[in-house]
């Protein structure tokens, strides 16, 4: 099971195209109970055509074999819930069965009675500690600090309020069951309520405002929370060994400095003293982005008790508990005038951060304002966010992180503006992009994109797409009484900025070494970073040793997030690469190391997708029937590679739109805990995705590349919001919200 990774074509796709390609998509189903490829995927049936305007070498390369995929397919993967240690101890959690309530008592006597438990801890145990700080991006209006454990209150269902620790896992969590908490409920403070604590705010005003006679339309738009299921739950294993003062902790991350510093802060550690291996991840997304309570206290409790304990969670505390994505409520009026030239843009921005604040919390809300109005030139930008926090699990990053939000927002008005104005959605689009020689272009909002030619993406996806002829055919089939639509959207995407690290020892001709700071979680790194080195340095791909996820091999790093591994950590490979060659050249003694931080300045992805559903008249059931896709992300090294990207990115985009949605009840309590309720896309909800790609190099960065992980999730869902309410423009403006569920589709149809 490790080995499946989210995406296929009526088929399970594994994690090498060499070995496994496809298996019967019934088989698939029995497997997973439509619990499908939460990995990056990096195969796929679908048609993937280059097409290159700007030509880069590597991009026509022949790919490699992505050089995991042995021990996995070998099941000699390492994943969190794979660490055995000797004498090791489990921990269970006692969770808040309410959303807000006072804690009057915690009664342990029970719980202690039962065989093989060791001891239980609750915050009177632990002093105050607290959770990391947040990465302050935007300005806090208050104190953000929250509890590891639940002190005097506690903030949101499944809320750790103490720690059981017993020889075994099934006794651990037989007492935590046991374990009486005396509560007193509160009111409860739900996502976009008006009374909630405000956070922090953004604002973007920007031009003079269109007079009051120009055209204009507006939407609301409810994007709710989904969780990123992994297909590994969380798990974190902690051993401390007291004759040397190290702990060493297990903890699948995409953050392995960040967390080791978190830690060695909770602890009162020195960092020498903290020993970080993220293992093999199954599945991140940006839920693993930061720490958790959970991932705190396994190791504060390893320490305390001097000895290892492990903690794996099951996927109901993942659901419950685990950090979530997307949840905001959206308005927007877009004014125009009658030749169809955007003219202004209003925008009103309010995202539920969640009971406490992961590192990344207000980056959504900061991505989304600041990526309005997309790639469209509009002199008046009027943009107002908010973020404000509930009584329910906390919101992290989440594959796009903000940018799926703004790409929903102002697609949607587009294709309003242009129904409103009798222009074709293409030519609308057309009459308002940025323009390639503008690049680079600094937007509305102060951001520099650096590059792109977006009237080119637009003009490709058509082309494949065949858009002339599908609008005929389109008519054709309306007139039979069918109900079919046709969606479009453009898309920014900024791809991480700042700093990465590596380090480059040069062994001999047969044997170099590349440390990063940046590891996976199946994106296959491994394969990129060894081709990276050996093209630099001019030796086989197989001699190169990839080294990630630990903090004793590799150099202190930013982490695998934002989409900017392949950018900001390439290029310090190759940095180090050059170093290395440079002490060669000067005579240098073997073996030679070089070490290197490159910093960067933000690239800019974009693309464009088309997509044609129809919706059975009877049942409102949507099926989509044909996606394509034009993306552009600068030089590409590994086309295989980045294909997996892309489609692994688009499944979780259609379950967005689709299927998934996290529900709340007014008393905070979750309703979709299992996956019996929480709908995730299977092998059969997946259409064949037709991709092409560009390639305008990127010139922040040594290798003009771009990010590629998070577009499927930024562009799918917009072209498949306006590929619905195209279906039923019939009908007058629709107005839909996420997911599309064929109850809602009914309803619409049939004017409920």
């Amino acid at each position: 099971m490790d080995l499946i990774k989210r995406r296929g074509s009526g088929a399970l796709i594994s994690t090498t195209g060499a070995a496994i390609q496809q298996i019967p998509c019934t088989i698939v189903q029995f497997l997973l109970f439509g619990f499908l490829n939460r990995l990056w995927s990096n195969t796929c049936v679908n048609s993937y055509a280059l097409s290159t305007p700007s030509a880069t070498p590597a991009a026509n390369k022949q790919a490699l074999l992505r050089r995991e995929d042995n021990a996995l397919l070998r099941g000699q993967g390492q994943f969190g819930h794979d660490i055995q240690l000797p004498h090791l101890k489990y921990v269970a959690f006692v969770r808040s069965t309410q959303a807000h309530a006072t804690i009057n008592g915690i009664h342990t006597t029970d719980a202690l009675q039962v065989p093989g438990v060791l001891q239980i801890f609750t915050a009177a145990d632990l002093g105050v500690l607290h959770l990391p700080h947040i990465n302050p991006l935007l300005p806090l209006m208050h104190d953000t600090a929250f509890p590891v454990l639940a002190t005097h209150e506690v903030a949101y269902v499944g809320q750790p309020i103490a720690v059981v620790v017993a020889n075994s896992r099934h006794a651990a969590r037989l007492a935590a069951g046991l374990v009486e908490v005396d509560l007193q409920t509160l009111p409860p403070h739900n996502d976009f309520d008006n009374t909630a604590p405000t956070v922090t705010q953004t604002q973007h005003h920007v031009g003079t405002a269109p007079s009051a006679d120009a055209l204009s339309v507006e939407t609301k738009i409810i994007s709710p929370r989904v969780s990123a299921c992994p297909l590994e739950p969380r798990a974190c294993t902690a051993s401390w060994h007291e004759a040397s003062q190290q702990l060493t902790v297990w903890l699948g991350t995409q953050t392995p400095s960040r967390a080791q510093s978190d830690i060695a802060t909770l602890l009162g550690l020195p960092l020498t003293q903290v020993h970080l291996i993220s293992p093999d991840v199954g599945g991140a997304f940006g839920a693993r982005a930061s720490v958790g309570n959970e991932d705190l206290l396994v190791p504060w409790v390893a320490r305390h008790l001097k000895t290892a304990v492990q903690w794996v969670a099951t996927r109901s505390e993942d659901l419950l508990a685990g950090m979530q994505g997307r949840g905001s409520e959206m308005t927007g009026r877009l004014t125009f005038n009658a030749e169809g030239k955007m003219l202004g843009l209003q925008a009103g921005l309010h995202f539920t951060l969640g009971a406490w604040l992961p590192f990344s919390a207000v980056v959504p809300l900061r991505n989304a304002a600041r990526i309005l109005p997309g790639p469209y030139q509009v002199p008046h930008l009027d943009i107002d966010g908010l973020a404000t926090r509930a009584n329910a699990a906390p919101v992290n990053i989440y594959r796009g992180a903000g940018r799926p939000e703004a790409a929903l927002l102002i697609e949607t008005l587009v294709e309003k503006a242009a129904r409103q104005c009798q222009l074709d959605p293409v030519e609308f689009r057309q009459r308002n992009l940025i323009p390639p020689e503008a690049m680079p272009y600094t937007s509305g909002t102060g951001e520099c994109l650096d590059s792109g030619h977006y009237a080119l993406a637009l003009a490709q996806a058509c082309e494949r797409f065949q858009y002339t002829q599908q609008r005929a055919q389109q008519q054709l089939r309306r007139a039979q009484g069918e109900c079919v639509g046709m969606g479009l959207a453009l898309y920014i995407e900024p791809c991480g900025q700042g700093w990465e690290s590596a380090r480059v020892t040069w062994h001999d001709a047969h044997h170099v070494t590349v440390a990063s700071g940046s590891p996976a979680q199946g994106q296959g790194h491994v394969t990129t970073y060894a081709q990276l080195v050996a093209d630099t340095l001019g030796v086989e791909a197989g001699h190169v040793e990839v080294l990630m996820g630990d903090t004793q091999t590799c150099p202190p790093g930013t982490g695998a997030l934002a989409s900017r591994s392949t950018a900001i950590g390439g290029s310090a490979i190759v940095q180090a690469c050059h170093n290395v060659l440079a002490q060669k050249q000067n005579g240098a003694a073997f073996p030679i190391t070089a070490e290197e931080k490159f910093t960067a300045k933000e690239a800019w992805s974009y693309g464009c997708v088309i997509v044609r559903m129809q919706i059975d008249t009877d049942t409102g059931q949507p099926t989509i029937e044909h996606i394509e896709w034009v993306d552009d992300a600068g030089h590409v090294l590994q086309p295989t590679l980045v294909h997996g990207q892309l489609i692994g990115g688009a499944a979780q985009g259609i379950g967005q739109a689709l299927l998934e949605r996290m529900v709340y009840d007014a008393q905070g309590q979750l309703i979709t805990g299992s996956l019996m309720d929480y709908a995730l896309p299977r092998a059969d909800n997946i259409p064949p995705i037709h991709i092409s790609s560009m390639h305008t190099p990127s010139p922040h960065n040594l290798l003009g590349a771009k990010g590629v992980g998070e577009a499927g999730c930024i562009g799918l869902p917009a072209a498949i919001m306006n590929a619905a309410r195209d279906a039923l423009s019939h009908l007058g403006e629709v107005e839909l919200q996420f997911p599309l569920t064929s109850e809602q589709l009914w309803r619409a149809m049939h004017g409920h």
